[in-house]
């Protein structure tokens, strides 16, 4: 339960991070069953060689659980301490209920509120801007925020430009109350959505516009995508994005220490990176392992990323992720755990 304030305004923190992936490899080999591709032609243009799966038996909320624990032994807290868990995702348990909800009784936040984040691939970010404005009004002290999703039970395994691209992952990072004379936290965000693409991603059936309960065609109910146009918009959003961030807070790309994007395509990535001048040491990417997880996507890659020594203690890293709306969101952190 949240009071009207729970303290004290402090600044937000990047303090914990974690993940968990299921345990089924999907290789490239293996989609070669499906669809009519190969190895070569993935990789060439996607840069995606593995993704994971989630069993059978496992939903979005069995991974986020998972990730939310792994987060919490990093922080070493309690559940019972943690004042809000948001999820962002677009692959939940049911319309509704909502999985944040789920995870919170799972996972033991008992005092928690919990609500769902909907911004497809930019959501970790859009809800890490949410953590940060909740810890610094003084309404939580501390977040937690946990991108998860499950696309491969979205997926139509006869369509080669989309079932290729999305694995299943969930990942996230504990937001908390810094003294605001010792903490940089987050130093900004830049947001944003154009929905006059917003059929350039979607899943056509299954909610108020073509109701499940309608007649449709088998395949409306899995992901669709544009994938040309997709291309163009995500090419252009992420520099422009990064951009405005970095000239409204007066720095410069050679001020940031690690730049992690949106694990979507490498070629996307490799564009932003070129046109940004930003070091190819200070990228770090794990696409290659888990495909496209959409709103885990940023976690997880933080997550190893600190695993891998490439994340360190005071860190100034630079966020930037795009996806379906359209949206796109970047950030700029300290990273500063416990």
């Amino acid at each position: 339960m949240i009071a009207a304030r729970n303290g004290r305004p402090g600044r937000a923190r990047l303090a914990a991070l974690g993940a968990y992936v299921p345990e089924r490899v999907v290789t490239n080999a293996d989609m070669e069953r499906h669809v009519d591709t190969s190895d070569e032609w993935i990789v060439t243009r996607t840069g995606i060689r593995e993704r994971r799966y989630a069993a059978p038996e496992q939903a979005t909320s069995d991974l986020a659980v998972l990730a939310a624990e792994d987060v919490l032994r990093n922080a070493g807290i309690d559940a019972a301490e943690i004042d809000v868990v948001i999820v962002p995702t677009c692959t939940p348990d049911h319309l509704f209920p909502s999985v944040s909800a789920t995870t919170a009784h799972r996972v033991g936040a008992r005092n928690a509120a919990a609500f769902d984040l909907q911004a497809a691939c930019s959501g970790f970010i859009y809800g890490l801007a949410q953590a940060t404005a909740l810890v610094e009004s003084g309404i939580a002290r501390n977040v937690l925020v946990v991108g998860a999703e499950v696309f491969s039970k979205i997926l139509d395994m006869s369509d080669r430009g989309t079932c290729i691209l999305f694995g299943d992952a969930a990942a996230g990072a504990l937001v908390t109350s810094g003294d605001p004379e010792a903490t940089a936290g987050f130093l900004g965000f830049e947001l944003g959505a154009d929905g006059s693409q917003a059929m350039d991603i979607c899943i056509p059936v299954g909610g108020t516009r073509i109701p499940a309960s309608q007649p449709f065609a088998p395949d409306q109910a899995f992901l669709k995508m544009n994938g040309r146009e997709v291309y163009k918009f995500a090419t252009r959003v992420m520099e422009e994005s990064i951009v405005r961030l970095l000239d409204r807070l007066e720095l410069s790309i050679a001020d940031v220490d690690l730049l992690v994007a949106h694990q979507a395509n490498q070629r996307i990535i490799d564009h932003a990176v070129k046109r940004l001048g930003i070091d190819e040491s200070r990228v770090f990417n794990n696409l290659e392992r888990y495909g496209n997880t959409s709103a885990a996507s940023i976690p997880l890659a933080l997550t190893e990323a600190r695993d891998a020594g490439a994340l360190r203690p005071g860190a100034l890293v630079l966020l930037v992720g795009f996806g379906a709306g359209l949206t796109w969101a970047s950030c700029i952190v300290r990273y500063e755990p416990e």
